[in-house]
């Protein structure tokens, strides 16, 4: 196949490539990238310069012109392109609808003339689409839990899940949705909560956390959701939306401790409470058992050792995320 990956220089793009490149090896991949803030090509400098397999185009999704080039001859789009800083879409929302909205409709109108040629076009979401979960019981999120964003950010990706599922029953494409809980692993960029601790304790520096820490999250390991997408991509059916989680609900203050004990350093030197998060979200969590019945598909990899191992791989590759630190927000 022919793979068009949208935003494949950043964290979770970037590793999708990675696992695809190694579990599809005769496939091509052309990747379209904008190279914001979060977009590094550092994250795929293992790919050589003239791999026939690979194709890199620098170009915005809102750029009719480029994204009509990038479509040349594809089978398959994932679309992960995407702001998705949650502080920064409250510090200024503008650009979370050019890309996440409007840059989404390119890329649909475009798959529309070629709807003879592609095979498949998945769209990559979130878990915030649907809000916040009460911290108390065991509900969950799922493919039919209605959609109530809180952020300027969630409410851009929930405006583009509803865009890309009218393309569905309006001109039927062959369209999959997929919406994700918090991913974690290499390559992601640290001003998101797990790197940023983990760069700071390595710098003899606080962790900062909002509010008392309360606030819980599912953690999915980046490369689980590779596989997630995978399966649905090969076994999904075009028009589902598919929901993916990690049963992995820790508070923050719980990951925060974990780091803390992973360095050997105290919450009296090294934790600090920052004010908390304007509208910050109580708690995420995904019911995944459509993926796990229908597709056979279940998470592999503990927050355990996935923690260990981002820890391990943040401490020997100072030299990719060491300068990215002044483009970080304000700690």
């Amino acid at each position: 196949m022919h793979i068009l990956v949208t935003g494949g220089c950043g964290f979770i793009g970037s590793n999708f490539i990675h696992y695809w490149r190694k579990e599809h090896p005769l496939d091509r991949i052309t990747n379209i990238d904008a190279l914001t803030y979060a977009g590094n090509p550092q994250n795929l400098a293992a790919i050589p310069a003239n791999d026939p397999t690979y194709r890199f185009i620098h170009a915005s999704i809102t750029d009719q012109q480029a994204v009509h080039e990038a479509f040349e001859g594809v089978d398959v789009v994932v679309h992960f392109a995407a702001e998705t800083h949650v502080d920064r879409s409250i510090l200024g929302s503008r650009v979370f609808l050019e890309t996440n909205v409007l840059g989404t409709h390119t890329l649909l109108e475009e798959a529309l003339k070629r709807k003879n040629q592609l095979w498949r076009f998945h769209h990559i979401s979130t878990d915030e689409v649907f809000g916040s979960l009460p911290l108390e019981g065991n509900e969950r999120f799922t493919e039919t839990t209605p959609y109530a964003p809180r952020s300027p950010y969630s409410a851009s990706k929930a405006a583009a899940d509803h865009l890309v599922m009218s393309y569905v029953h309006t001109h039927k494409l062959p369209i999959t949705v997929s919406n994700c809980s918090n991913n974690y692993g290499p390559y992601l960029f640290p001003e998101k909560f797990i790197p940023l601790a983990i760069t700071n304790l390595m710098q003899d520096k606080p962790i900062p956390v909002y509010g008392k820490g309360l606030n819980v999250r599912d953690w999915l390991h980046v490369s689980d959701h590779c596989r997630a997408i995978d399966a649905i991509l090969h076994r999904g059916a075009p028009g589902q939306s598919y929901a993916i989680g990690a049963d992995e609900e820790h508070t923050n203050i719980e990951v925060a401790h974990r780091l803390l004990k992973a360095f050997n350093l105290s919450e009296e030197t090294h934790l600090r409470y920052v004010e908390d998060r304007k509208g910050h979200d109580l708690r995420y969590a995904i019911d995944y058992s459509k993926l796990e019945h229908n597709l056979d598909w279940r998470p592999t990899i503990s927050f355990d050792q996935g923690l260990t191992e981002m820890i391990a791989w943040y401490r020997e590759n100072e030299a990719w995320w060491r300068p990215l630190l002044p483009k970080q927000l304000p700690s």
